[in-house]
């Protein structure tokens, strides 16, 4: 069996440890790892894999050595930066940032949703946005089956999905440090930066992405994402309106048979997911699933997901996974 070199840029950020965390659990076999980090986190010992490993600063030269893959998760403009470098000396980037998600010759990858996109990669692609990722795994398998007429999200996001400065703001109380207010007893309608639409980037990445990973460039999507008061995992309430008519059972089947879905949707024992069940899993939980009697062929969904793990980490390591199953290196 061949050997590969990995390299995880970003190795002492919150995505960085949790990339970490998952390769440690997956133990995939004849992976050769070294961590990067920037100049002021460049020394740090990070016990991984049973020994101990030194962070390296990430500097121009640092893919000379020749690695097979990279996972980028320490923001747009380091990867802006550096992707390219690495690309150019036959390294295949993964990267956790939105430097590449939009553009035309970086494909954005959901392993159970879009793998066959990864084709014309020219050694750089993109992981979704964390919201993203959730919502597209449930909804693919909808799609192909009723066919997807209109989106309305409604995102309540974690802080841990704003790095480990989030999580101090929740930690620290009503002493706001990264939020515009504090997460403390709030719940923010604006994540990243409001733009000349009025929405936020968020959920302008939200709407390009779904459509980008859908393959529906004119899909009708709308947005709202906000901020809560949550250490990890991010719910969803996502509003579908399809082409074709549907029952409840035959959603709740395609979903149980769709790869990375967990069903939770037992209202009479109040079974549906919510973040604390939900941390610490790679799978998308879905419940609470609903007719909408307001339009024709509604559906009303529950989704929550670790936004660490599978809206970011895990999505990134289970690329790799793919690559090297289907030997595409």
């Amino acid at each position: 069996m061949r050997n590969y070199k990995l390299a995880i840029v970003g190795a002492t950020g919150l995505v960085g440890r949790t990339a970490l965390k998952v390769l440690e659990e997956k133990n995939i076999p004849n992976i050769e790892y070294t961590l990067f980090c920037s100049s002021k986190s460049a020394g740090t010992k990070l016990e991984f894999m049973g020994k101990e490993y030194i962070t390296k600063e990430l500097v121009e030269s640092s893919f000379d050595d020749g690695f097979d893959f990279a996972i980028f998760s320490a923001g747009a403009e380091t990867s802006k930066h550096f992707a390219p470098i690495a690309a150019s000396k036959g390294c295949i980037v993964i990267d956790n940032s939105s430097a590449f998600r939009m553009d035309d010759d970086v494909p954005l990858i959901v392993p159970e949703v879009n793998f066959q996109d990864i084709i014309n990669h020219k050694n750089i692609i993109a992981n979704p946005n964390c919201s993203t990722i959730q919502a597209v795994v449930v909804l693919k398998p909808l799609d192909d089956n009723f066919k997807i007429k209109r989106i309305v999200y409604s995102t309540y996001q974690a802080v841990s999905g704003a790095g480990k400065l989030g999580l101090q703001d929740l930690e620290n109380g009503p002493k706001a440090k990264n939020f515009s207010h504090p997460i403390y007893d709030n719940c923010l309608p604006k994540i990243d930066v409001f733009l000349i639409n009025r929405y936020t980037k968020e959920e302008m990445k939200m709407v390009n992405e779904t459509r980008k990973i859908l393959g529906h460039p004119n899909l009708p999507i709308t947005s709202t994402c906000v901020r809560v008061p949550v250490s990890n995992c991010h719910g969803e309430s996502i509003n579908v309106e399809f082409e074709k008519s549907f029952t409840i059972n035959e959603v709740t089947n395609i979903l149980k048979k769709s790869q990375g879905i967990i069903v939770q949707d037992d209202i009479q024992n109040d079974i549906y997911p919510i973040a604390s069940n939900s941390t610490g899993h790679d799978e998308v939980f879905v419940g609470r699933i609903r007719k909408d009697y307001s339009i024709k062929n509604g559906l009303n969904l529950w989704v929550v997901a670790d936004n660490l793990r599978k809206g970011a980490a895990t999505n990134a390591i289970q690329i790799i996974e793919k690559l090297i199953e289907e030997n595409m290196i």
